[in-house]
């Protein structure tokens, strides 16, 4: 990160931090340096069973804490921040990525130099600092390639675990499909987005540390890779249909189940409970997965 010391923090009165948890108590730590030099702070809890809330309501005493009664999914969640947000910006944060607050007050201003594009983003590095693929062109148009951007630079999607909303040039598009329960709701978003001509912009130079997949923790750990496998197969033939059509989503639903019932062997010789877990969520959704028309 840059911890960029000169850095005017009086930017951050701009921007509300969202950050969406489900059994995400033990990422909470790592979180406060950034939540607490922020005004501005929601955190949306989807019916967690852990400790995230009382967590929450303690250690970021201004923050909005949102208890909701149950998991409405990643998309849904913000939503319902996104309507109460009042500043010109909005910041959605995983609960698994950390960014300095000098980092963030970066992206703002460098958000100021390009009027009218909608999304801001970091490049995500893992936790050993190497640049993760965090953003490129729509999937559904044409394959990116070359080395990573130097300078800012364009795009047609950015991750979701890190995005800065210039929420009055998103006028018309600021909301995520809540039929996407997890996974795609950033690439729908950012399709939206590119199709209606409104730029996304990643600043290379602000950097976050995207530590992918430990968002979750609590006692189920096996459910919860089945419930990602199942998620990201149903969200992605959802995507497949919306901005495709129906027959496509068929085509590739029984292309994707064939592939994953012929590694069902493999993952059982070599033998990974996550993996297979992850496995079985996968075929569930695909098996399961019924036309949104």
């Amino acid at each position: 990160m840059s911890n960029a010391s000169n850095t005017d923090l009086a930017v951050l009165e701009q921007v509300t931090v969202i950050v969406v948890t489900y059994e995400s108590a033990h990422c909470l730590p790592a979180l406060t340096p950034l939540l607490s030099a922020c005004p501005h702070v929601i955190i949306v809890d989807n019916a967690s069973s852990d400790a995230t809330v009382p967590q929450a309501r303690q250690t970021f005493p201004r923050a909005q804490v949102l208890a909701l009664s149950e998991n409405m999914g990643f998309g849904a969640a913000n939503n319902r921040a996104l309507d109460r947000v009042r500043t010109p910006y909005a910041f959605l944060l995983n609960p698994d990525c950390e960014m300095d607050a000098e980092d963030l007050a970066i992206l703002i201003s460098e958000a100021s130099r390009f009027p009218g594009s909608a999304i801001f983003a970091p490049q995500l590095t893992n936790s050993r600092a190497e640049p993760d693929l965090s953003y490129r062109w729509p999937s559904n148009q044409w394959v990116s390639r070359g080395p990573g951007a130097s300078a800012p630079i364009c795009v047609g999607f950015v991750c979701g675990a890190a995005m800065l909303f210039a929420l009055e040039a998103m006028r018309g598009a600021d909301r995520f499909d809540e039929r996407f329960f997890l996974y795609y709701e950033d690439d729908d978003l950012c399709l939206r987005l590119f199709k209606m001509k409104r730029p996304i912009v990643v600043i290379p130079r602000v950097t976050a540390i995207h530590r992918s997949r430990s968002s979750v923790a609590g006692r189920s750990r096996l459910r919860a890779e089945y419930l990602r496998g199942f998620h990201h197969a149903q969200s992605k033939l959802l995507f497949a249909e919306k901005h495709g059509d129906l027959r496509k989503a068929r085509r590739l639903r029984t292309r994707t189940l064939l592939l994953a019932l012929a590694a069902w062997p493999l993952r059982l010789i070599a033998f990974s409970p996550r993996m297979v877990a992850r496995l079985s969520g996968r075929i569930a959704g695909l098996t399961r997965w019924r036309p949104y028309d």
